[in-house]
């Protein structure tokens, strides 16, 4: 995983760009000018090849600059019989013979999480990201060219942008805690679309194509349910086995859940030592701490296990930090635990495998089962609660799926098109990348989402319980995971941490210009005496670090006080 940013189509250097990545690549910075009016920059994090892996990489006469891992590297040599022309061990070679001899075609044949731009022998630009939207790609199109980076601070950093609030994308993150499409929260800025590849030509974006992440039309998968659950289990090992290719130590984090408790039993299967484990607890009233449950599970599997503990005082000292990293914002409070996750890990480990995606593919959501429903048991849409129209309907667009598929199936299209990207993968890359280290995602696999799609209803949601089919694997792999047992969710109590400070937090913020344009006085007093001041807490802090220049712990002191 690293960071990448460049010029297209204009005259400068990458310079200042991917300098302002460095957190992405702490090993070193590479940049090169290949062409006229083009310069590419790489942060690179060594994974794979940590000596001959380096950015950008040249072979069969073009050049590539990635984010991220091609997993299928080694197959993707072996079929093609690329194995003697190969002048490294890097992921990404394989890719540069094969546009040589397939041109575009080449990218339907990637199977990781990638954000890249390929120079191609044959004169041809390219911006590609993978279907799911696991590594970010952000785009600035000016008059003179095209600007592209990991994070959109790069452009900032570089001169090449003003950091001006797009009102609309604001008023999305304060709906849903995050922000639709391409559109971002910076005025200018777009993100290229999960599963996009587009080819520049004289800095200017042609017709894009994209891969959608789940089919939309597939054959249901057929076969009784032990059948059924040894075909999880051949694709689960599958995965995972590729997702923990690397070069450095890999390790995992661990909630106790389904998802990561599922990941943990395959890696457990598939290493010879104990597999390395991270888990967060929440010691404080109100808090679902679900270190017991992980202890059991890492018990059961033999893990290496170590459990950290978020309070109070991690909270306020977390929020200005994961508001810098959150460049592009999301109001998830899950940001707060993955980051002090991280902040263990990153001594330990170099590659974390984690279980985002479980519930998007295999049905886990409550509100599946409540789409499933017909309206006269209670049954309703599967989009979010919001008393905002416009966003709503933004949303349904965003959402939008193809008519072949069926009502549950619609319900994880939409999931997999908007929060999935563009919260829990955001939260996922920059809270990792902003302590070095790479998250995998093998739920999130191309072969694991064919499988999923095509499994009828009945093996996502049966009864109460999702994920139907992904339990009864577990009870036979992991019984210790307590695959049946009640969702508990997952909550931290920001609220309870923030309710002694609400009434000065709320005059203060409210006079922070972001956060007025955006919400309103009145919303902002209310959202405090209500028990819901966390977005907004975490807007301001966001607002003045990003917007108006100010370092961290000044933009805290200025939102909240001192602590």
């Amino acid at each position: 995983m690293c960071g990448v940013a460049g010029l297209l189509g204009v005259d400068g250097s990458a310079r200042l760009m991917i300098e302002a990545l460095a957190h992405r690549g702490p090993n070193g910075v590479r940049v090169e000018d290949p062409a006229p009016g083009c310069s590419l920059g790489h942060a690179r994090l060594s994974i794979i090849d940590l000596e001959g892996g380096w950015q950008p990489l040249h072979a069969a006469g073009s050049t590539v600059i990635g984010n991220g891992e091609i997993y299928n590297y080694l197959e993707l040599a072996r079929d093609h019989g690329l194995e003697g022309a190969l002048a490294t061990g890097s992921d990404f070679e394989p890719l540069l013979h094969l546009y040589g001899r397939e041109g575009q075609a080449a990218f339907d044949r990637l199977r990781g999480m990638y954000a890249l731009c390929l120079l191609g022998a044959d004169g041809r630009t390219w911006l590609a990201r993978d279907p799911f939207g696991i590594k970010p790609l952000y785009l600035l199109e000016q008059d003179q060219g095209l600007a592209f980076a990991s994070e959109p601070r790069a452009f900032i950093a570089a001169g090449l942008l003003a950091a001006e609030l797009d009102l609309e994308a604001a008023r999305e993150l304060a709906a849903l805690n995050y922000t639709l499409g391409e559109r971002t929260i910076f005025k200018g800025v777009r993100r290229l679309a999960p599963g996009e590849v587009v080819e520049v030509r004289d800095g200017r974006l042609a017709q894009p194509r994209r891969r959608p992440a789940l089919a939309s039309t597939r054959a249901a998968a057929r076969g009784g349910e032990m059948e059924l659950v040894r075909k999880l289990d051949t694709v689960l090992e599958d995965s995972v086995q590729v997702h923990q290719r690397a070069d450095v130590p890999y390790g995992l984090f661990l909630s106790g859940g389904v998802d990561s408790s599922a990941i943990a039993t395959v890696m457990a299967r598939l290493n010879e030592r104990p597999v390395t484990a991270f888990t967060c607890g929440f010691d404080a009233p109100g808090a679902r701490d679900e270190r017991a449950q992980a202890e059991r599970v890492a018990r059961a599997l033999d893990l290496e296990w170590h459990e950290t503990l978020f309070d109070e005082a991690d909270f306020w000292r977390i929020l200005p930090q994961v508001a810098w990293a959150l460049d592009d914002p999301t109001a998830d409070y899950a940001i707060l635990p993955t980051y002090k996750l991280a902040q263990a890990a990153r001594d330990t480990l170099t590659v974390v495998l984690t279980g985002e995606g479980g519930d998007e593919l295999f049905g886990g959501y409550g509100r599946y089962r409540r789409a499933r429903r017909p309206a006269w048991l209670g049954g309703r849409a599967a989009e979010p609660q919001t008393p905002d129209s416009q966003v709503l309907q933004r949303w349904r667009d965003a959402a939008a799926a193809p008519g072949a598929l069926n009502g549950l199936q619609r319900a994880q299209w939409g999931d997999v098109a908007t929060w999935l990207p563009n919260d829990l993968l955001l939260k996922l890359d920059r809270c990792l990348m902003a302590h070095g280290l790479e998250g995998r995602t093998p739920f999130l696999d191309r072969e694991v989402a064919a499988f999923a799609m095509a499994l009828p209803d009945r093996y996502k949601v049966r009864g109460r319980h999702g994920k139907w089919l992904l339990r009864r694997w577990l009870q036979h792999a992991c019984p210790a995971a307590d695959p049946w047992g009640r969702k508990k969710g997952f909550t931290v109590p920001v609220e309870a941490w923030i309710a002694p400070r609400a009434a000065d937090i709320a005059r203060r913020v409210g006079t922070i210009a972001a956060v007025r344009d955006t919400f309103g006085a009145e919303a902002v007093r209310a959202a405090f005496s209500g028990g819901r001041g966390w977005p907004l807490l975490f807007f301001a802090v966001w607002s003045l670090i990003h917007l108006e220049g100010a370092v961290p712990h000044d933009a805290l002191e200025q939102a909240a006080g001192t602590i």
